[in-house]
């Protein structure tokens, strides 16, 4: 199993947030973690990377546990994670936020470059020396996928990556995950956007109230409308 979750309870002060949090991802999954706003999928993430320090439960990637690293050793383990706020450095140009994401190759698999990651943004490649501060939303959204995959994740943990993007970026970026699945990368996305998910995802996890509420195929997900109702709908 790449990453398992075992009853994780995550909580902030006294609120508590995730509840006996329970699933897994095998090798190659993309598996989309969908609710509405506040259900806790943001929390997830980051109870995953080590940002909100799980109470109870655990957590294992690549059969290690890592319930109580601490975020920067769980990245340098294999976990990328992209925030739903894309903070990239501003102050740096494209290149130097790539270069400051560099990690050496896991290898597993073959070795993220700039050259590789402008294949697959090609935006980008375009303004390889443009500073941060003078790139659109979509474009600092694709800088920080990128300069996380710099990183040789073997896991990528996105936070609402279709988030206040226009439609034609919000299609790059659909594009570009199918091209990371093709590479052998393992995605958790979290999202509310349902049509986006279900191009990108083959399986669906919905929570509510902190608690996984179905875990199951996407294109059952899409057929079964009283769940769709009943957990997803505003």
């Amino acid at each position: 199993m790449m990453l398992e979750l075992d009853h994780i309870n995550s909580y902030y002060g006294r609120a508590h947030i995730l509840s006996d949090v329970s699933f897994g991802l095998s090798p190659g999954d993309i598996v989309a973690l969908l609710g509405r706003n506040g259900a806790g999928k943001s929390t997830t993430l980051k109870s995953i990377i080590g940002l909100v320090r799980p109470r109870r439960g655990k957590k294992s990637f690549q059969d290690e546990d890592i319930t109580t690293l601490a975020p920067h050793v769980i990245a340098k383990r294999g976990i990328g994670y992209v925030p739903e706020e894309r903070r990239i450095f501003t102050h740096l140009t494209v290149m130097e936020n790539l270069e400051a994401g560099r990690q050496e190759s896991r290898g597993a698999h073959e070795p993220w470059t700039p050259e590789r990651l402008f294949e697959i943004f090609p935006n980008l490649a375009e303004m390889r020396d443009r500073l941060g501060s003078a790139m659109s939303g979509g474009e600092q959204q694709m800088l920080t996928i990128a300069r996380t995959l710099m990183g040789n994740p073997t896991l990528l943990l996105l936070d609402e990556p279709s988030e206040g993007l226009a439609p034609v970026i919000v299609e790059q970026i659909a594009e570009m995950i199918t091209m990371l699945k093709e590479a052998g990368l393992s995605i958790l996305l979290s999202e509310q956007n349902l049509h986006f998910a279900s191009a990108v995802s083959d399986r669906a996890l919905i929570i509510e109230k902190g608690a996984i509420r179905y875990d199951g195929e996407m294109d059952a997900l899409m057929k079964d409308e009283k769940t769709r109702h009943a957990f997803l709908s505003v």
